[in-house]
């Protein structure tokens, strides 16, 4: 039986989950195989979602597990997806799956992010290059342990990577593209508005670009403090189908040189 004293939350989530994945009433209920009216009585309150409905919405809307569980909990019921610590028993398989992974991609760096751009592992080409770039000056964990943070934080990469502007504008649409796939208040957008805040990023990226097409893979050009420089692409692995909400949000970054003096760069480090 659903918990009545939420379900005046779900009729909102749903309706802001809709406008960030610009659908129309319309669209959605065709997509969920529903009618419009009984669409619009759900965002209004009018009519209550079953367990059922709740798990077909967030099908139709494609969102994240952990946003599934939360319109089934507004909606009065249980979470169905389980979110298991990375380092719990269970996860056993997905740890070793990721350290093959950071090891395979020697001598090159690669790294581990959650959905938050938090970093969870890096293989030993990672720690290499960031001392490298880093030298003297490691800045503390609450810039070094998160990407976002450590790419536009003063005491961050900014100094290190030398086309910063342009390659601050890429990573900006792409915490725009997350936040915009995120409406809670505390998650994406939050991370976005914190590092798009640091004094010296320019204002015009606060502006969100998010109809850009993306490229397949980014590129940045990094100078260390010895003089040493590479040209760097990256690329975002993720796993397959996962049902577990931890699974789900893990992200590979793996980093590869562009050029042969890039390649002997990132070896040397």
């Amino acid at each position: 039986m659903a918990d009545l004293s939420h379900t005046s939350r779900f009729g909102p989530l749903l309706r802001e989950w809709r406008l960030a994945r610009r659908l129309t009433q319309e669209a959605l209920a065709e997509q969920a195989e529903v009618s419009t009216r009984h669409l619009s009585f759900l965002e209004t309150g009018r009519s209550q979602a079953s367990r059922e409905m709740a798990l077909v919405l967030g099908n139709a809307l494609d969102l994240p597990l952990r946003e599934r569980n939360a319109l089934l909990v507004a909606a009065g019921f249980a979470a169905v997806y389980r979110e298991t610590s990375l380092d719990a028993e269970p996860m056993l398989h997905v740890r070793r799956a990721l350290d093959r992974m950071l090891a395979q991609q020697e001598p090159y760096p690669a790294l581990v992010l959650d959905r938050m751009w938090n970093l969870l592992r890096m293989n030993e080409g990672g720690a290499r290059l960031f001392a490298r770039l880093f030298g003297a000056r490691m800045p503390g964990p609450e810039v070094i342990g998160n990407l976002a943070h450590a790419l536009f934080h003063p005491e961050g990469l900014r100094e290190r990577i030398v086309d910063w502007p342009a390659f601050a504008a890429l990573m900006a649409e792409r915490l725009h593209r997350d936040a915009a796939s995120d409406p809670s208040p505390d998650g994406l957008r939050a991370l976005r508005d914190a590092v798009l805040a640091y004094p010296g990023v320019p204002a015009a990226l606060r502006v969100p670009v998010i109809d850009r097409v993306p490229p397949i893979a980014v590129a940045v050009h990094v100078r260390a403090p010895d003089g040493g420089e590479a040209r760097i692409f990256t690329m975002l692995a993720t796993l397959g189908t996962p049902l577990d909400v931890t699974a789900e949000e893990l992200r590979v970054e793996l980093y590869f040189p562009l050029d042969d003096a890039s390649d002997a760069f990132l070896r040397a480090c």
